[in-house]
């Protein structure tokens, strides 16, 4: 299995869901740093983990330029990641996602690190038509979220091509595993399903339920990330990151209440569409198996599974 040892490593993001998990796979053989404004993350998801936390932005060019003496590896998470978050405040969005990534690109570029990897999403394919997003399709980001992770993706691209900086992109669909926070507004929905389940409360979807998504468990985007920053061939490219298996959000809930023991009668409660959801996801990742090697080896089941097991 690819592994890096023996290296610095700047986790922006770190102290949040995806990152921890990186910082948590990464510490033990590495020097370790996290860049966390605790806005979402939370000191509690780094316990037992070697790693130095600085609380600050993104957008802090002086503790971002500090943070990047002598790194060689970025993984950058941090970000408003939230679609209705996004919708509602636009411009918060977009200082953090847009003008924090152009800072981290910025001081990684003059710090001389060896890769940058970047957080992105599935939301930059929008309701494109075509049943597998596939890398080469045409963008079409329908929530202001969406396009500041394509206005990422843009940036880290031009960074390798402007100034020579490796970088990669990563096109997360629906990530899900231990500490993945159930309780705000905007939390994803597997964390909001399991939470209410433990709590015998009914499971809230929105719309039909027939919507689906393509989910994947979060050590498998953890090996990603080691993957895409230990590649040294695909520099300023875009890879989807899944499990390339359609789930629907209605299937989601059953798996949850099956594994929980519980009836789906009086369970599954419905409301009202949210504005920027996306209808269908799922993602052809052949070019991060051929490219990358990269081979999810979590199935919804099994991730489901270990995700429940956890109080994390």
């Amino acid at each position: 299995m690819a592994s890096i040892k023996g290296k610095r490593i700047l986790v922006t993001g770190g102290a949040g869901f995806i990152g921890s998990h990186i910082v948590e796979a990464l510490s033990a053989d590495n020097e370790v740093l996290v860049i966390d404004d605790l806005t979402t993350g939370k000191r509690g998801n780094l316990e037992g983990m070697d790693a130095e936390v600085i609380v600050a932005s993104v957008r802090d060019a002086e503790k971002v330029r500090s943070a990047m003496e002598g790194v060689d590896y970025v993984f950058h998470h941090a970000a408003i990641a939230s679609v209705p978050k996004s919708v509602d405040d636009p411009i918060a969005s977009n200082q953090v996602n847009v003008c924090g990534t152009l800072r981290v690109l910025n001081e990684a570029r003059a710090a001389k690190v060896r890769k940058v990897v970047f957080a992105s999403s599935s939301a930059v394919y929008g309701n494109t038509p075509s049943d597998l997003k596939r890398e080469e399709d045409l963008p079409d980001p329908i929530s202001p979220y969406a396009v500041t992770k394509l206005t990422g993706e843009l940036y880290c691209r031009n960074f390798w091509l402007n100034y020579g900086l490796p970088t990669c992109s990563l096109r997360y669909f629906n990530v899900y595993g231990p500490r993945q926070d159930p309780s705000s507004d905007y939390a994803a929905v597997v964390p909001r399903f399991i939470s209410a389940a433990r709590a015998g409360k009914p499971l809230t979807i929105f719309g039909d339920g027939e919507q689906t998504r393509d989910f994947i468990f979060v050590r498998d985007v953890v090996r990603a990330n080691i993957l895409a920053a230990l590649d040294e061939g695909h520099n300023g490219e875009a890879f989807n990151i899944a499990c390339q298996e359609r789930v629907s959000v209605n299937q989601l809930a059953s798996l949850v209440l099956m594994e929980m023991g519980l009836r789906e009668e009086g369970m599954i409660e419905h409301r009202a569409e949210r504005k920027g959801d996306v209808r269908h996801s799922l993602a052809d990742i052949g070019k991060a198996r051929r490219d990358l090697g990269f081979v999810p080896a979590y199935d919804i089941r099994k991730g489901l599974s270990l995700t429940m097991a956890s109080r994390g």
